[in-house]
């Protein structure tokens, strides 16, 4: 596992932003302006997720 150091920095008075390098972009197929879930893990943890897409119901 390889680890990357980044900076907070302040995007509006309500939220903050996180830069995540190109490679892992490229790794899990996220294109600009998808959206992901965050998740609180606790203990200084976040787990960034895939935005889930909805499971189309099949026609009979």
């Amino acid at each position: 596992m390889k680890k990357y150091q980044r900076k907070l920095t302040k995007a509006s008075s309500h939220s903050y932003t996180v830069n995540i390098p190109k490679s892992i972009i490229k790794k899990y197929g996220w294109k600009e302006k998808q959206k992901l879930v965050l998740v609180d893990k606790g203990r200084g943890r976040i787990e960034i997720r895939d935005w889930p897409t909805p499971k189309r119901s099949k026609k009979k």
